[in-house]
């Protein structure tokens, strides 16, 4: 079993900032790519920011240059610094991680989520 546990989440004032983090932990061979989604009230879950094994970074454009993604592989761990944070930016934040369980089987897993309110 792999469990991914998000924290950093809360209420934050418009133009702000906030640190997500997430961690895994299980029978993990190596997690490949980890990524943040969100999803507001009545919308889907989409894409924050992806992060590769190798570091290789990928974000939507609604934040790029205000939000950035990392993740320290020892710790099976990723975080998602958030800066300049707008209303629009609230959200139910997950993570998810792709992890190699045994040669040849990946497997796709989430975290429970955590909420992003940002308003004064």
């Amino acid at each position: 079993q792999v469990q991914l546990v998000e924290s950093g989440g809360g209420l934050v004032q418009p133009g702000g900032s906030q640190r997500l983090s997430c961690a895994a932990s299980g029978s993990i061979l190596r997690i490949n790519d980890m990524a943040w989604y969100r999803q507001a009230p009545g919308g889907q879950r989409d894409l924050v920011a992806s992060i590769t094994s190798c570091g290789s970074m990928n974000y939507a454009d609604s934040v790029k240059d205000r939000f950035t993604i990392s993740r320290d592989n020892a710790k099976n761990t990723v975080y998602l610094q958030m800066n300049s944070l707008k209303p629009e930016d609230t959200a139910v934040y997950y993570c998810n991680a792709r992890v190699l369980l045994r040669i040849g089987y990946t497997r796709s897993y989430w975290g429970q989520g955590t909420q992003v309110t940002v308003s004064s």
